[in-house]
């Protein structure tokens, strides 16, 4: 009885998670007109034409390959950032280091807003306003923190004794680190690129403000789809499950080391 209960209770946990999910989708696949005219639990005659609009008008994919652009720079950025710095709070002792690590941290909790008008005022001034690269490097300011105490986790767990092996071996850090150490963290670096690709990807505030045509992202184009007639709701509907698709294939990827990387790599 106690077991029945616990999976009808799982059963109507995911049907509600699902919900939206599955009602978006519907939505995508109907015309505007028969959304605002008919409510239906599902699309009595389903339609491509809001997906086939969003590969043939340029201003909607377009959003969507400016999007790829700045996340993938923004993950690059952010390990390549976090590696060497994670590295040394998991090795080394120095002064002020437990305040300064936990410093790292409380600027991922900060609202984007606090730094949207130094981030314009700088990028401004450096005309950087409507790059991939102004938006990769603001979101910079709360995934490398991230990283690092990430990787730190993952890090820690790897006994210093191979660090002393491969000294003792005539290793040189750098080939000690690419070849031995990082090998060593593996799924700790794909975990961590998981959380960095998903906040940059998600991350509005920021996009939209430092961007303006040429690097506009998805989320800013969705937001300003408005019409003479109103809302496209099928057509935001379908940009909507297309925005979904590249973070459920990340989440498939990495699934069985989410749970790890969840932990921030300690467990």
């Amino acid at each position: 009885m106690k077991f029945q209960k616990r999976t009808i209770g799982l059963i109507i946990y995911f049907i509600l998670l699902l919900l939206p999910i599955y009602w978006m989708l519907n939505m995508s696949l109907r015309t505007n007109a028969d959304i605002l005219s008919v409510f239906s639990f599902y699309p009595q005659d389903p339609t491509l034409d809001n997906y086939i609009k969003i590969f043939t008008d340029e201003s909607w994919y377009s959003g969507y390959l400016n999007s790829f652009y700045y996340v993938s720079m923004n993950v690059v950025i952010s390990l390549l950032t976090a590696l060497p710095a994670a590295y040394a709070f998991s090795r080394y002792k120095f002064l002020g280091d437990k305040h300064l690590f936990f410093w790292l941290l409380t600027n991922r909790m900060a609202p984007p807003a606090v730094f949207l008008l130094p981030f314009f005022q700088l990028y401004s001034t450096f005309n950087l306003i409507d790059t991939h690269f102004a938006v990769a490097l603001s979101h910079c300011l709360f995934n490398v923190p991230l990283a690092v105490w990430v990787l730190e986790g993952f890090m820690s767990g790897i006994p210093r004794e191979i660090d002393e092996m491969a000294y003792i071996d005539g290793y040189s850090f750098p080939r000690f680190f690419l070849t031995i150490f990082t090998p060593l963290i593996r799924t700790g670096i794909g975990v961590t690129a998981f959380f960095c690709f998903m906040f940059s990807w998600v991350e509005l505030l920021l996009a939209r403000t430092l961007t303006t045509t040429e690097a506009k992202p998805i989320a800013a184009i969705m937001t300003r789809t408005v019409s003479a007639s109103g809302l496209d709701w099928g057509l935001l509907a379908a940009a909507g499950i297309l925005t979904i698709v590249p973070g459920a294939l990340v989440i498939w990827f990495v699934r069985n080391h989410l749970a790890k990387g969840f932990a921030l790599g300690r467990v």
